[in-house]
């Protein structure tokens, strides 16, 4: 494996599925895994808010037996002074063994990455990757399925923001068989470069729409929020955001061994009387988080 983990294109297939196989080894054996990183330091630099992937990280770290150091916000970091990103990490770099960084603007992990002599694993730049999360949703996609290929994928929400529904999709692709259903707006669809260089460069099919028609035939049903922090136009963000939200009734059709994601924080597009579902698996994702993140840090401080 790289150094880093920036995007989930810096992950052959070959090495997802090592990550995957380790992860299921630690819940299948948590012990074997409870001193494997002693006297390691995971620095948690988040430059924006963060819960289930901040903590996430940290509860990973500390179930691996290190410890952890770092910042929850970009106020409480020398950034607030006019430090760089690279020096913040080469500064950071001489206290831990590895770093987790959350940074608004696009690039500033790989920025950090170039700038220090320890591993940088991206958790989520703006609106362009988030690595882990993608992680996180495959091993809940193989969990769940025991597979990844022959699957069809329906994304729903703000797909033109969303990191997670633009790594995922990337992941997604190199698998045979595998087709994507994005419902949103039309001021929402996936970004260009998601349509023209991953799904029709690679001849991987998808459908665009602005309902639920194609419920029943879905495998995978992945929701995610329309996200306020990423509008410019308070207007604009609050027309859009209540366009679609998952009800009991829109799931009476779909399949009985649908899996419905979301990587969550949920606002109201996913209705609660949903979560009672057994096809609802937002929640099983969140500890999966864990599980994925712990093989990680295993994998690059280079730890059998």
């Amino acid at each position: 494996m790289k150094k880093d983990l920036i995007s989930i294109s810096d992950l052959s297939t070959g090495e997802i599925m090592e990550l995957i196989h380790t992860a299921q080894d630690i819940i299948a054996d948590p012990d074997k895994y409870c001193e494997k990183c002693r006297r390691k330091k995971l620095a948690t630099l988040f430059f924006e808010p963060s819960t289930r992937t901040r903590l996430s990280f940290e509860a990973a770290m500390l179930e691996l037996g290190g410890s952890v150091i770092g910042f929850s916000q970009a106020a409480a970091s020398s950034a607030a002074k006019g430090e760089s990103v690279a020096d913040t990490a080469r500064t950071v770099s001489c206290y831990a063994d590895i770093i987790a960084m959350r940074h608004p603007k696009e690039g500033a992990p790989l920025v950090a990455a170039e700038a220090c002599p320890i591993p940088v694993i991206n958790a989520g730049d703006g609106g362009h990757n988030h690595p882990t999360q993608t992680l996180t949703d495959l091993l809940t996609i193989y969990r769940e399925k025991g597979r990844f290929d022959h699957l069809k994928i329906g994304f729903c929400g703000d797909l033109k923001f969303g990191r997670t529904v633009h790594s995922l999709i990337t992941a997604m692709s190199r698998y045979e068989g595998v087709s994507f259903v994005l419902i949103s707006p039309e001021e929402l669809r996936v970004p260009d470069y998601i349509r023209t260089d991953v799904l029709e460069r690679n001849g991987i099919p998808y459908k665009e729409t602005e309902n639920w028609s194609d419920m029943p035939g879905l495998d995978i049903l992945y929701m995610t929020r329309v996200q306020r922090e990423r509008f410019f136009n308070e207007a604009d963000y609050l027309r859009l955001r209540d366009v679609f939200i998952l009800t009991e009734d829109k799931l009476a059709g779909a399949r009985p061994d649908l899996c419905i994601m979301h990587p969550l924080p949920r606002v109201n597009e996913i209705a609660r009387a949903v979560d009672a579902d057994p096809r609802a698996c937002y929640f099983k994702q969140v500890l999966n988080g864990k599980f994925i993140r712990m093989a990680l840090i295993l994998k690059l401080l280079r730890i059998g």
